[in-house]
Parts: structure tokens; C-alpha cells; sequence
């Protein structure tokens, strides 16, 4: 799945990742879903459900990690240059404003890759539970 995000606006690049993180936001029903009981193992092949989910969350975390990564190069550079022009002119408020602002959102950038790490953990751990009797997670 392919999603266009701006890293101009945080508010904005949050919503994207929200977005992007729907899968996980929904691994349990997806697995209940996906995955067979008892009464219908002979129609759906687990192993294969449980394949393509991987496949899936991996694709996901690669695209919020890249998305994440280049908004915070972009911000860095951004960041940068208004510390350039801000030691030119020390008093200019605006300037001193637009520079505050910038790296405020340099470093919710940055926590956005902690809270990554966090939902990924979350949703490994419970694919695991429900696809460790149909997959070698090792072959993986």
C-alpha cells in the first residue's frame, strides 16, 4: 500500500502514519480472521495466511521507518539552515520563532521512530502467539 505523507506538517505526517499503521492497529482481528478454527482448517491454509501477514507487516514497517527517517533528514536540513541564518541575525524573533518550531518537530520526529519500535514489538509479539503453530519463524 502506497501513501504520499508531507513532512512539512507534523500534524498532518501523524495522521499519514496513523494511516499506515491501521494493520497493526488491527492485528487481532485481522488474525481472527485470517486464521482458521478447529471447523474450518481444511478450507484455508494458515501457513499461507500467516506468510502473507508477515509480508504485510514488514512492507509496513519498511514504509513508516522510510517515511519517518526522511522527514527527520528533511527537518535536520531545515533546522540547519535556520541556525545558519539565526546566528547571522541573533534578533530576529521571527527567525528565533521559526527555528524553536523546527526543532520542536525535529524531535517528535525522532520520538515517532520510539513509538515505531513500540507498535512493531507489540505486533510481532502477537503474531507470534497466533502463527507459531503454522510458521517456522525462522524461514521467515
Amino acid at each position: 500500500m502506497s501513501f504520499k505523507y508531507e513532512c512539512g506538517d507534523f500534524s498532518q505526517f501523524q495522521e499519514q502514519l496513523k494511516k499506515m499503521r491501521d494493520l497493526d492497529d488491527k492485528i487481532i482481528y485481522t488474525l481472527n480472521t485470517s486464521l482458521p478454527t478447529e471447523s474450518f482448517k481444511g478450507q484455508v491454509n494458515p501457513e499461507v495466511k500467516c506468510r502473507e501477514l508477515h509480508k504485510q507487516l514488514q512492507s509496513g514497517y519498511g514504509d513508516r521507518q522510510d517515511a519517518i527517517k526522511k522527514c527527520i533528514l528533511v527537518c535536520a536540513d531545515t533546522v540547519k539552515q535556520l541556525k545558519d541564518k539565526r546566528d547571522d541575525s541573533r534578533d530576529d524573533i521571527t527567525l528565533n520563532k521559526q527555528f524553536k518550531t523546527e526543532q520542536r518537530k525535529l524531535r517528535l520526529l525522532q520520538a515517532e521512530l520510539s513509538v515505531e519500535d513500540i507498535i512493531r514489538d507489540r505486533t510481532q509479539k502477537t503474531f507470534r502467539e497466533r502463527c507459531r503453530l503454522f510458521v517456522n519463524f525462522d524461514s521467515l
